[in-house]
C-alpha cells in the first residue's frame, strides 16, 4: 500500500517537473525567431529597454519575446544596453539572443569605401552602413583641424582613403574608423607602392592626386597607366595638366559632358588649365586601379590626350599640339553631330 502511495505522490511531481522544463523550454530555450534567414537588429544611443523590444518583436516568437523580457528584468538589462549590430540566427535560443544582447555579441558589418567625389557624398554613404551621423562626419571631414590630427588637410583628407571592402563593427567611433582607416591605408602604401612613388618623384598624396584625375577622364582601366604617363610627362615639362575633370570639380558641376571655353577660365586652385602642377588634392577618392597606373605608368612621348570621337571612352594621343588639335577638331564634330552640350 505504501508503495502504491508512493507512486501516486509522485506523478504530479514529475506531472509539475515536466510543465516546468516545457515552460523552460517554450519561453527560453526555443527557436526565438521565426524567420528562416539571419536577421539583424541595430541598437544605437537613444535605445532603451523598451525600444530594443519593439526592434526585436518583428523578428520574434510572441512567447519568446516574452522570455526575453522575464530574463531582462531579472538580470537588469536597462543598465547594460550596448549598442551594435545584432545578429538574429535561426535556431537560436532566448537565452542566447538575450546573452548576446547584453554581452555586446554583435556581427561585424562589411564596409565599403566607394570612390567618393566629395567627402560629404562619402559621409552620406558611411553613415548608412555605420551608427555615425552623416552630418558629424561631413563636419569632421571637411574641418582642417579634423584632417590635421590623421596628417592631412580638407583638399588631401580624400587621400586617406583606400576603396576596399573592410570588416568594422557598425557603432564604430569616429576616431575608430579614422584609426582603422589609417592602418589600412599604411597597409596599402607597403614598401612597394611607397618606393614606386619616390622613384618618379611624387608621395603618395601627389599619386593619389593624379590618379583620380585619370579615374575621372577614363573607365577603361588598360588605358590608364597610359594617360598617366602623358600627365607625368606634362608636369616634367612644367606644363598645365588642362585636365577636364578638375574643371567640374572646381566648379562643382559633376553632370557636365562637355567643357566650353569660358569655363577654362574659372577661378580656382583646381583648374588645371589656369594653374601648373598638382590641384591642392585629389578630386575624388583615387581607385586603386588608378593609383597603380601612375605607380606602373606607360612610358612614352605623348603630352596631348583628346577623347576618341567613337565615343568608346578610351583617347587618341598626340606628340605635337598641331595632332592634338585635329584629334580635339574630330571630337569636338561628333559631339556636336550627337547634340551633345
Amino acid at each position: 500500500m505504501k508503495t502504491i502511495k508512493a507512486k501516486y505522490y509522485l506523478i504530479p511531481i514529475v506531472i509539475s517537473l515536466l510543465l516546468v522544463t516545457g515552460l523552460i523550454y517554450y519561453y527560453f530555450l526555443s527557436d526565438f525567431s521565426h524567420e528562416e534567414v539571419t536577421q539583424y537588429v541595430y541598437i544605437d544611443d537613444n535605445d532603451t529597454e523598451d525600444s530594443v523590444f519593439i526592434k526585436l518583436q518583428p523578428i520574434a516568437h510572441a512567447h519568446n519575446l516574452t522570455g526575453l523580457k522575464s530574463i531582462a528584468r531579472h538580470w537588469g538589462y536597462t543598465g547594460h544596453i550596448r549598442t551594435g549590430r545584432y545578429a538574429i540566427k535561426p535556431g537560436q535560443s532566448t537565452i542566447t539572443v538575450f546573452r548576446n544582447l547584453k554581452n555586446g555579441h554583435q556581427e561585424a558589418e562589411m564596409l565599403t569605401i566607394p570612390e567618393s567625389r566629395t567627402m560629404e557624398r562619402l559621409a552620406g554613404v558611411l553613415s548608412k552602413k555605420l551608427m555615425l551621423d552623416s552630418l558629424v562626419l561631413a563636419n569632421s571631414l571637411t574641418d582642417n583641424d579634423f584632417c590635421g590630427r590623421w596628417g592631412y588637410d580638407t583638399a588631401t583628407i580624400a587621400c586617406l582613403f583606400v576603396p576596399n571592402t573592410y570588416e568594422v563593427y557598425w557603432n564604430i567611433t569616429l576616431d575608430g574608423l579614422m584609426e582603422r582607416m589609417q592602418k589600412e591605408h599604411d597597409r596599402f602604401w607597403n614598401g612597394e607602392r611607397s618606393a614606386k612613388a619616390t622613384s618618379i618623384g611624387l608621395t603618395p598624396n601627389d599619386v593619389c592626386t593624379v590618379a583620380s584625375i585619370i579615374d575621372e577622364e577614363t573607365a577603361n582601366n588598360d588605358e590608364k597607366p597610359m594617360i598617366a604617363g602623358m600627365y607625368l610627362n606634362r608636369l616634367k615639362e612644367g606644363m598645365p595638366l588642362q585636365a577636364d575633370p578638375t574643371i567640374k570639380f572646381a566648379m562643382k558641376r559633376f553632370e557636365l559632358k562637355r567643357i566650353y571655353h569660358d569655363m577654362l577660365f574659372y577661378d580656382s586652385p583646381y583648374n588645371t588649365y589656369r594653374n601648373v602642377g598638382l590641384p591642392p588634392g585629389p578630386i575624388k577618392i583615387a581607385s586603386v586601379k588608378g593609383i597603380d597606373a601612375v605607380l606602373n605608368r606607360v612610358n612614352h612621348d605623348y603630352l596631348y590626350m583628346c577623347a576618341k570621337e567613337d565615343f568608346s571612352g578610351t583617347h587618341n594621343f598626340a606628340k605635337t599640339y598641331n595632332e592634338h588639335l585635329k584629334n580635339a577638331a574630330n571630337y569636338s564634330k561628333a559631339l556636336n553631330e550627337r547634340g551633345i552640350k
